[in-house]
């Protein structure tokens, strides 16, 4: 093996040991949480890290066959995450208020524009 084969395939080790690393960082924050936010952006930075895992094994095999596969889980974890913060912000939107008399409040001052 020459000594570029061998300077890639240290990197290339060194890259997977860095991805399993944050791949158990990522397991705590999804299990610990606290918000549904957290977690949220956990499974999203997991689709990204399942996107870095099949790159470190393509360029370990020397093999274009993942490509396709990595640009669908690319389009597929930020549709979800679009989707889960649409969901979340829907959530999170505050109630309107309501007056003594019954009817929905704008929260602001009378007269005032929008």
């Amino acid at each position: 093996m020459s000594v570029p084969e061998a300077v890639d395939r240290g990197l290339l080790t060194a890259a997977v040991v860095v991805i399993v690393i944050a791949g158990a960082g990522l397991l705590a924050r999804i299990w610990r949480g606290p918000s549904m936010l957290d977690r949220a952006i956990s499974l999203d930075v997991c689709a990204a890290l399942i996107i870095a895992g099949l790159g470190a094994k393509s360029a370990f095999a020397r093999d274009p066959f993942y490509f396709p596969i990595m640009l669908v889980l690319a389009f597929l974890g930020f549709t979800g995450s679009v989707g889960i913060a649409r969901f979340i912000a829907a959530r999170d939107r505050p109630a309107p208020r309501r007056d003594a008399d019954g009817t929905e409040s704008s929260g602001g001052r009378e007269g005032e524009a929008r």
